[in-house]
């Protein structure tokens, strides 16, 4: 079974993916490509960027000596065209792909390869956690509603699809004109399979703001202490 990892890098957190770590000096970008390559079902991976950061990401990862191929491709103008055109270099004999945001370096390998075995079983997985907060629907300032808990789940990557499946999603989207917030949210309105939610960890958390990264500097020293 041939696995396809993209990690969509173009958009808002690039710049936290360029943003070195203050333990290993290494960019997050890096640390997120090196748990993929420790994923024993991974192929091949896919990173999407910005025109002007492809020859600097070509050069850290060559740096790396990765035992599987990584590849670059320009990005688009959103997430969402940054993953089309990934998909576009992926070779017709890929069965899976795994969409996963460039600025979560801290997911687990272990999870990586249950939503990967999800998707296999089932055509569409992605990790997700149950929210800890009371969340409510509300108009402007005004509450509508409170959402019970035990029926939400807070999407997070890697979402991982059958090949065609996603191809056709985007087609979808882009005859349709529709934005969507996350690869699932295309797959969903096919209405061909249910996307199945593998129980993700609050430690898989998405590094976009800099305060965010005192807690990835955080995770990143007990990851190493533990190595």
């Amino acid at each position: 079974m041939k696995v396809s990892v993209i990690l969509p890098a173009a958009g808002l957190g690039t710049r936290m993916g360029r943003e070195k770590s203050g333990v290993s000096r290494k960019p997050i970008l890096i640390h997120t490509i090196r748990k993929f390559l420790r994923g024993p079902s991974i192929a091949e991976i896919v990173v999407a960027l910005r025109k002007e950061d492809l020859d600097w990401a070509r050069g850290l990862v060559h740096q790396e000596h990765p035992a599987r191929p990584v590849h670059f491709v320009e990005g688009g103008d959103s997430r969402q065209q940054s993953v089309e055109n990934a998909l576009a270099t992926l070779s017709p004999d890929t069965e899976l792909v795994a969409v996963h945001d460039a600025v979560r370096p801290f997911i687990d390998t272990d999870l990586i390869e249950r939503v990967i075995a999800e998707a296999a079983q089932t055509g569409a997985a992605i990790v997700g956690i149950v929210p800890v907060d009371t969340v409510k629907r509300v108009h402007k300032n005004k509450i509508r509603a409170t959402l019970p808990r035990e029926h939400l789940v807070l999407a997070q990557t890697p979402q991982v699809f059958r090949f065609e499946l996603l191809k056709k999603a985007f087609e979808m989207a882009r005859q349709d004109g529709f934005q969507g917030t996350d690869e699932a949210s295309l797959v969903e309105r096919l209405e061909q399979v249910e996307v199945s939610v593998v129980q993700g960890s609050d430690r898989n958390i998405k590094i976009t703001r800099p305060t965010d990264m005192d807690l990835a500097r955080l995770f990143l020293a007990e990851e190493l202490a533990a190595s």
